[in-house]
Parts: C-alpha cells; sequence; structure tokens
C-alpha cells in the first residue's frame, strides 16, 4: 500500500527547515549555473533589442522619404499647373482692354511665378532631406549587419554554455519542484520573497561564528539558542533572512584550538627581614 503523502502545514518546524535549506541549497546551484552563463544573456537580449530598434528605425525612414517623395512629385504639379496659368495669363495680356484688366493679370502672373519659386524650393529641401534620410538608412544597415553578426556569435556562445549545463540544470528544477511541493505555500512565498530581496539570492542561512550568514550582525546568545532548538521559524532581524543552526545546515564546526596554559614564573620580594 502506497504511504500516504503527509500534509506539508504538519510537518514540524525542523522538518520545514530542513525543507527550506535543502531548497536553497539547490536554487544556489541553479544561480551557479546561470553564473557561468555570465552576462551573456543579457547582451544577447540587448542585441536583439538593439536590432529591433535598427528595423524600426529603417522602416520609419523608408516610410518618411516616400512621404516626402509623394509630396515632390505633389509639389511638381503645382508648378505645372501654375506655369500653365502663367502662359495664359501671359495670353490674355495681348487682349487686355484696360489697365485694371492689365494689373489683375500681372498680379496673378508674379503671385504663380512665387508659387514655381516656392514650390521649387520646397523639392530642393525634399530632395536633401531624402539624401541625408538614405544616407542614416545606409549607416543603420551597416550597423544592422554588425549587430546581426555579433548576435549570431553571442548566441552561438550561450547556446554552448547551455548545452553544457542544461541536463544538471534540469536535473536541479526538477528536484526543486518536488521540494517546494512539501513546503507549505505561505512559508514558501514568504521564502522566495526573501531570497528575492537577497542580492546574493540566499533566503535561508546558518549562523557562523555568533553571526548570520547573510548580513554578518551578531546574533544574541539566547537567540542562537532558539536557533538551535528549531522550535520556531527564526529570521535575521538585520536581513530579514531564515537563520538555522549550522548543524541542520549539514556543516561542521569546528572548536577553536584552545591555547596551553603558560605558567606565570612568581616574582620573588625580598622581605623586609632579608632585607
Amino acid at each position: 500500500m502506497a504511504k500516504e503523502k503527509k500534509d506539508p502545514s504538519e510537518y514540524t518546524v525542523e522538518e520545514k527547515l530542513k525543507a527550506l535549506y535543502s531548497l536553497q541549497t539547490m536554487l544556489s546551484e541553479i544561480d551557479k549555473i546561470k553564473t557561468l552563463r555570465g552576462e551573456l544573456p543579457l547582451e544577447v537580449q540587448d542585441l536583439e533589442d538593439e536590432i529591433e530598434g535598427l528595423n524600426t528605425r529603417i522602416e520609419k525612414h523608408n516610410n518618411e522619404i516616400e512621404e516626402i517623395r509623394a509630396a515632390i512629385n505633389e509639389k511638381r504639379g503645382d508648378i505645372a499647373e501654375a506655369e500653365a496659368l502663367i502662359e495664359r495669363y501671359k495670353e490674355q495680356l495681348d487682349n487686355v482692354r484696360n489697365n485694371r484688366e492689365y494689373d489683375t493679370l500681372t498680379k496673378e502672373i508674379e503671385f504663380q511665378s512665387l508659387e514655381v519659386e516656392l514650390a521649387t524650393k520646397r523639392i530642393r529641401e525634399g530632395n536633401k532631406a531624402i539624401q541625408d534620410k538614405l544616407a542614416d538608412v545606409a549607416a543603420y544597415r551597416q550597423t544592422l549587419e554588425e549587430r546581426k553578426e555579433d548576435l549570431d556569435a553571442k548566441r552561438t556562445e550561450l547556446e554552448e554554455i547551455v548545452e553544457e549545463t542544461k541536463a544538471e540544470e534540469e536535473k536541479l528544477r526538477e528536484k526543486a519542484r518536488s521540494l517546494e511541493l512539501t513546503i507549505e505555500p505561505r512559508l514558501l512565498t514568504a521564502f522566495k520573497r526573501i531570497r528575492k530581496a537577497s542580492r546574493n539570492g540566499l533566503g535561508v542561512v546558518y549562523v557562523q561564528r555568533d553571526a548570520c550568514g547573510g548580513c554578518f550582525n551578531k546574533i544574541p546568545p539566547q537567540r542562537q539558542l532558539d536557533i538551535r532548538q528549531r522550535k520556531k521559524i527564526i529570521v535575521c532581524e538585520y536581513c530579514g533572512r531564515i537563520m538555522v543552526d549550522p548543524e541542520l545546515a549539514g556543516v561542521k564546526i569546528e572548536a577553536p584550538e584552545e591555547k596551553p596554559r603558560t605558567k606565570k614564573r612568581g616574582i620573588r620580594r625580598k622581605s623586609a627581614e632579608e632585607e
């Protein structure tokens, strides 16, 4: 008959502490594996973000170039229309009947000529903007190719490291998941919160030289006694980490060597009589 699984809340404090410390040990091993990968995952992510940004800029510039070209074509149409009006107004000048008609036509020709000049200026500016943007696009494309090469190299390097450590990491993660099922949810959540807030990822530490193994602040003797008794879960009042005694953590603490006593040579004082 299969043994019925014990409810996590029914475990003794000592059993809970052992489970937490074991979980901490496994997670620390996973952290070491991640450290082996170094900054590569972040570098890969940064390169991917940069490549995405370059593609976005190239697409934006290309869209802007198309818009400018469309505007240039529109201005060319305006020039053609204005020049046609100028020609028509010039023909009408030959048939004017009074000064008023002449002035009106002259002003129209002048206005349309200014429109041609303005449109021509806008075309020049548009062509200049297109050249600048094309130069930018060319620079972006060159940078993009370089970043893609960097990304391929980093990905290959990362994949090699991941491949080397994948089996070990999966094994540790599977053990950690199984162990988490033996820890009551409230305690597990608290442990993960403490671990996340800790710079070195340690949520459970053991007492070292009368101090917290996480922040190394001294622990009062009475509190050390409470930790050794394992009757309640105790956290460091300075860093908030859960504390266990070295024996529970499987760490053997060597007793300090006693220094041999040296005999003090007494100083013989002369008595008053000897004097």
